[in-house]
C-alpha cells in the first residue's frame, strides 16, 4: 500500500481536508470529559430525525475545499494503492467520529442498527442472519474492516506485493458497512453531535466519503438512497468564489430538486 500519495502538492491539499478533522475530534473527546454537562443520550423523537437537514446545520463545514477534485485517482497512484489508502483513511475516520458519541449508543437506546427506515442486519462468515443492537452492530463492522485492514495479503505494505484479486470487492464491502455507520450516525445520533459541536465534522466527513464512493461506483445507488436528501446538499458542486458584493442575496440553487431518487 505504502505512501499515501507521491506529489507534495497533492499531499498539501488531502491534509487540508483531513487534519482539521483529526484535530477537532481530538480535541472534542480530550475536552469532552472535563465538562459537567453532558449531550442528552435519548433517542431522538420522530420530528427531529431529519434534524440533519436543517440549513443552519446543513452549511457547517470544517474546510471549503472541491472534494470532487479530492478523491479523483492522481496520474502517478495505482488505482488499488488509492483505493487502499483511502479506504483505511475513511475507517479510521470514521471510527474516530463514532467514537465520540459512543457512550450514548446502547443496547437500550439503540436496540436495531437503524438509518431512516431501514434496519440492517448482520450476517457472519456462514451467511447467518442476525438482529443485533446498533453498538454490536457497529462492533462487527470495525473489527471486520481492521482484520482486513491490517492483514497484509489484503492491504498490502511492501513493495511488489500484489493486491488480491478479490480486492475491489472487499472494498466495496468495506465502504457499503461504513456507509451504514454514518447513515446511523446521521440518524440515530445527530443530536449529540451537535452539542458536542462535532456537525461540521461529520458534514464533512460525509461528503468525502460519499464523493468518493460515487466517483468509483463502490457503494449500490440503491444501499444510499435512504440518504439521498442529505448527499444532495452536502456534495453538490462547490459555489463560485464570492464576487463583489453586486446583488443583495443569491438565489438557492436548483440542483437538489432534480436528483431521481433509486428505489
Amino acid at each position: 500500500m505504502g505512501v499515501l500519495v507521491c506529489c507534495d502538492c497533492f499531499f498539501y491539499r488531502y491534509w487540508r481536508v483531513v487534519f482539521p478533522l483529526l484535530f477537532g475530534w481530538y480535541y472534542i473527546i480530550g475536552s469532552r470529559w472535563k465538562s459537567k454537562t453532558k449531550p442528552n443520550g435519548k433517542k431522538p423523537t420522530a420530528e427531529e430525525k431529519k434534524q440533519y437537514l436543517e440549513a443552519e446545520f446543513t452549511k457547517v463545514r470544517v474546510v471549503d475545499f472541491d472534494l470532487k477534485e479530492l478523491v479523483m485517482l492522481p496520474r502517478e497512484i495505482d488505482l488499488n494503492e488509492w483505493l487502499a489508502s483511502n479506504t483505511t483513511t475513511f475507517f479510521n475516520l470514521i471510527n474516530l467520529q463514532y467514537s465520540t458519541i459512543s457512550e450514548f449508543c446502547t443496547g437500550d437506546t439503540c436496540q436495531a442498527m437503524t438509518a431512516c427506515n431501514t434496519i440492517y442486519y448482520w450476517y457472519d462468515e456462514r451467511g447467518k442472519k442476525t438482529k443485533c443492537t446498533a453498538p454490536q452492530y457497529v462492533d462487527f463492522v470495525m473489527s471486520l474492516v481492521q482484520k482486513l485492514v491490517t492483514d497484509d495479503d489484503i492491504f498490502p505494505t511492501k513493495y511488489g506485493k500484489e493486491f488480491p484479486n478479490a480486492f475491489e470487492s472487499l472494498i466495496k464491502k468495506i465502504c457499503r458497512y461504513l456507509f451504514h455507520v454514518l447513515a446511523h450516525l446521521f440518524w440515530a445520533h445527530f443530536k449529540e453531535t451537535v452539542a458536542l459541536d462535532l456537525q461540521g465534522h461529520l458534514n464533512t466527513l460525509y461528503a468525502h466519503f460519499i464523493v468518493f464512493v460515487r466517483e468509483f461506483n463502490l457503494v449500490d445507488p440503491k444501499e444510499t438512497c435512504i440518504m439521498d436528501d442529505l448527499s444532495e446538499i452536502l456534495c453538490a458542486p462547490a459555489p463560485p468564489a464570492p464576487a463583489a458584493p453586486s446583488s443583495p442575496a443569491s438565489a438557492p440553487s436548483p440542483s437538489s430538486h432534480n436528483h431521481v431518487t433509486e428505489r
